[in-house]
C-alpha cells in the first residue's frame, strides 16, 4: 500500500529539542491570553474615542475613552505609558481587540485590597461623594467609609472631604459580595501613635515645638504637637491681658511654643507662647521712671481703680485715690472708661511685683500745698455738704479741699444728736475756718461760729445777784435746770429750794416762768447757780401754794394705793404681875442733823455748757 507523503516522518535538525523550545518561546506571545488574565500594554495612540494599546498580540487593542478618562475629563495616559488591560470578549471593535482597563484595574485593586487587609497596610483613596451614613471612596473599587471612621474626632461637615485623596485602612473586606469598608480614623490613629512615640522620646522641657491649635476653651488652648496634645494656658499666651484665647488664636492656626513642663509618665505637656519672646518687665526701668508722663489705653475698670496698657505686656494701675484731688470720687467709671486713651504720671515702678503705679491727679498741682496762702483762720467760706457722719459733716469748699464741721460746732443752742438734724447732703452752707492743718490735709470748720455765743452774751449782760426770769426745764436728783435764754441754762440746787417744795415731784413746775436770783457765775466752765427769788408777790405766793397742795395730794394718793391691807385684830397681852418692873421708857429720838447743801453737781460735763 502506498503511504501518504504527509504521513512520512519529518527529519528534525540536530539538537531538535532546544530548537523546538525556542520556537515555542518565539511564538508563545502570539497565543490568545487566558480568561481573566491581566496584560501589561503600552499606549500607542490617543484618539477622541479611546486609546490604542499594544499588548503583544497579532492585533492592536482598543480601550474606550470612558475607562481612561480622568475626573477632569482629560485622558489619564499618554503615548508610551504602560497600562493594565484585559481582553474583553463581551465587546467587539472593528480592526482591534476589545480591551478593558476597568476590569484589569478592578482585579488588580482587589488583589491590592486583599493584601492591605491581611497585612494592615495603608492605601490611598479618593472621596467620591456623600452617601447615607458616610462617604463613598474610590480605592480601585468603590468602598464605603462610615462617618464615625472619618476622623478621630466627631465631624458634622463631611463635605470638606469631597474630591480629596486620603489615606485609609481596610477594616472589612468581602470580595464575593463586592463589599469593602475603609477607615481614615484607623489610619490617623496609627500615624498618631507612631508620631507620639517619636515625640516622647525626644521631647524635653525648654524645647521649642510647632503645633496646630486643636481646640479653644475659656482657660486656654489645646495644641496638637503630632500624636500628643499640649495645653497652652491663657496666662501663658501673652505678657499682656488676654480676655479669651480666641482673641489671640484660631482653631487650625500653626504656632511655635515653648515646653514649660513635661510629665512623661502621665503624658502631659504644658506650653507657653509668651515665653518665646523676651519678658518686657526685665528691662522696664530702661523705659519708665518715677515722675515721667506716659500715655496708655484703659483696658479694665474696677471698683478700686483702672488698668492702663502702656505697651504690649505692660500695664499700670491708676488707683481711685490717684484720679482726682477730690475725695468725692465714688467709682473710677466716673472719670475713665474702657478704651479711653489717657495721660498719667508714673508714681512707682516695681519690676519684681510686675506693677507700675500711675496717677492722673498729679497732672495738676495739689490744692493743699497752697491752702495756707489762700485761706485764713476765722475767714468765712462757702461749700457743699458732701458727706454726713455721726461725728460731723464734711463740706467741700473747692475741688479737692474738704473741711470737717464737728457735731459740737453746728449750733450754740440746739442739742444736736446727728448732723442730719441741721444739714442735708448737697446743701450749700457757710462756715468759719477754725483750724488749718495742711500737712495732714485737714481743715476744721464751724457753723455755729457764724452767730455770737449765747453764753458769752449772757455773761456780759448779767452778774451775781441779778434777778432773772427762767423756766424750769428738767429735774434731776440734785436740783432743777432752768432755761434762762435759748441755749443758756442755770442750776437751782435742792439746797436752794424751800423744804416744803422739795417734797413735790418735781419740786418746781416745769415750763412755767419763775423769778430766780443768780448766786454763782463761771464763764470759763459756762455754769450758772440760781436760787429762788423771795416770794414777794401775793399772786406768786398763792401759785406756789396751790402747786405744793396739789403735789401733796397726789403723793398721798400714791402712798395709799401702795400701802398693804391692815392685819386682823389680836387679843391684848395680860398685864404684867405687880412684882414685874415696868419697861424703861424709850429713848428720845435723836434730832435729825441739819441739812447740808450739796456741792455743785456734775450730772454731765456738757449738760449745761452747750458742748457735746
Amino acid at each position: 500500500m502506498t503511504s501518504n507523503q504527509d504521513d512520512r516522518p519529518v527529519d528534525l535538525p540536530a539538537g531538535g529539542d532546544e530548537s523546538y523550545e525556542q520556537l515555542l518561546d518565539d511564538y508563545s506571545h502570539l497565543a490568545p491570553p487566558a480568561e481573566g488574565e491581566v496584560l501589561i500594554g503600552h499606549v500607542l495612540k490617543v484618539t477622541p474615542k479611546g486609546v490604542i494599546v499594544d499588548v503583544g498580540l497579532k492585533q492592536e487593542g482598543f480601550v474606550p475613552f470612558d475607562q481612561v478618562a480622568a475626573p477632569d475629563g482629560q485622558v489619564a495616559f499618554q503615548p508610551g505609558d504602560p497600562i493594565e488591560v484585559m481582553v474583553d470578549r463581551r465587546h467587539e471593535v472593528e480592526g482591534y481587540i476589545a480591551l478593558s482597563h476597568e476590569r484589569a484595574s478592578r482585579i488588580r485593586a482587589w488583589d491590592t485590597l486583599d493584601k492591605a487587609y491581611r497585612e494592615g497596610l495603608l492605601i490611598s483613596g479618593r472621596v467620591l461623594g456623600r452617601v447615607k451614613g458616610g462617604l463613598s471612596v474610590d480605592v480601585g473599587v468603590v468602598a464605603f467609609m462610615p462617618s464615625t471612621q472619618v476622623d478621630v474626632r466627631p465631624l458634622h461637615n463631611l463635605d470638606a472631604f469631597l474630591g480629596q485623596d486620603i489615606a485609609v485602612k481596610v477594616i472589612k473586606l468581602n470580595r464575593r459580595r463586592n463589599n469593602v469598608v475603609v477607615s481614615r480614623k484607623a489610619a490617623m490613629e496609627e500615624e498618631i501613635v507612631s508620631r507620639k512615640a517619636g515625640l516622647l522620646d525626644h521631647l524635653h522641657e525648654g524645647d521649642l515645638v510647632t503645633g496646630v491649635v486643636k481646640n479653644l476653651t475659656d482657660y486656654g488652648a489645646f495644641i496638637d504637637l503630632g500624636g500628643i496634645d499640649g495645653l497652652l494656658h491663657v496666662s501663658d499666651m501673652s505678657y499682656g491681658r488676654v480676655a479669651h484665647p480666641s482673641n489671640i488664636l484660631q482653631v487650625g492656626q500653626e504656632i511655635t511654643a515653648k515646653v514649660l513642663k513635661f510629665d512623661r509618665e502621665r503624658e502631659r505637656i504644658s506650653l507657653g507662647l509668651k515665653q518665646v519672646a523676651p519678658d518686657p518687665w526685665d528691662t522696664i526701668h530702661d523705659r519708665y521712671s518715677d515722675g515721667m508722663r506716659v500715655v496708655g489705653r484703659i483696658v479694665s475698670v474696677t471698683d478700686y481703680g483702672a488698668f492702663v496698657e502702656l505697651e504690649p505686656g505692660v500695664e499700670g494701675l491708676i488707683h481711685i485715690s490717684e484720679m482726682t484731688w477730690s475725695r468725692r470720687m465714688k467709682h473710677p467709671s466716673k472719670v475713665v472708661h474702657v478704651g479711653d486713651t489717657v495721660e498719667s504720671v508714673v508714681l512707682e515702678v516695681k519690676p519684681k511685683d510686675r506693677r507700675i503705679s500711675l496717677g492722673i491727679k498729679q497732672l495738676e498741682p495739689d490744692p493743699w500745698t497752697t491752702v495756707d496762702e489762700r485761706y485764713a483762720i476765722g475767714s468765712v467760706v462757702e461749700g457743699r455738704v458732701r458727706k454726713l457722719a455721726d461725728f460731723g459733716a464734711f463740706i467741700e469748699i473747692e475741688e479737692g479741699i474738704d473741711g470737717l464741721v464737728h457735731i459740737s460746732d453746728l449750733s450754740w443752742t440746739k442739742r444736736v444728736q446727728h448732723p442730719s438734724e441741721v444739714l442735708k447732703k448737697g446743701q450749700i452752707v457757710q462756715a468759719v475756718i477754725l483750724n488749718i492743718d495742711s500737712a495732714n490735709r485737714r481743715l476744721s470748720l464751724g457753723i455755729k461760729q457764724l452767730q455770737p455765743d449765747s453764753w458769752e452774751t449772757f455773761f456780759q449782760a448779767h452778774m451775781v445777784g441779778d434777778i432773772v426770769t427762767g423756766k424750769p426745764s428738767r429735774a434731776v436728783n440734785f436740783g432743777i435746770f432752768v432755761e434762762l435764754s435759748p441755749g443758756v441754762e442755770g442750776l437751782c440746787h435742792n439746797s436752794e429750794i424751800p423744804a416744803e417744795l422739795r417734797a413735790a415731784n418735781p419740786p418746781l413746775p416745769l415750763g412755767q416762768e419763775m423769778k430766780f436770783k443768780i448766786i454763782k457765775m463761771n464763764s470759763a466752765e459756762k455754769r450758772i447757780g440760781l436760787t429762788l427769788a423771795s416770794l414777794e408777790s401775793e399772786t406768786e405766793r398763792r401759785r406756789l401754794g396751790d402747786y405744793q397742795r396739789q403735789a401733796a395730794e397726789a403723793t398721798h394718793k400714791i402712798e395709799e394705793a401702795l400701802q398693804p391691807p391692815a392685819p386682823p385684830a389680836v387679843e391684848s397681852a395680860p398685864e404684867p404681875p405687880p412684882h414685874q418692873a415696868h419697861p424703861a421708857p424709850a429713848a428720845e429720838a435723836a434730832p435729825e442733823p441739819a441739812e447740808q447743801p450739796e456741792p455743785y453737781p456734775e450730772e454731765n460735763p456738757n449738760a449745761h455748757t452747750g458742748q457735746e
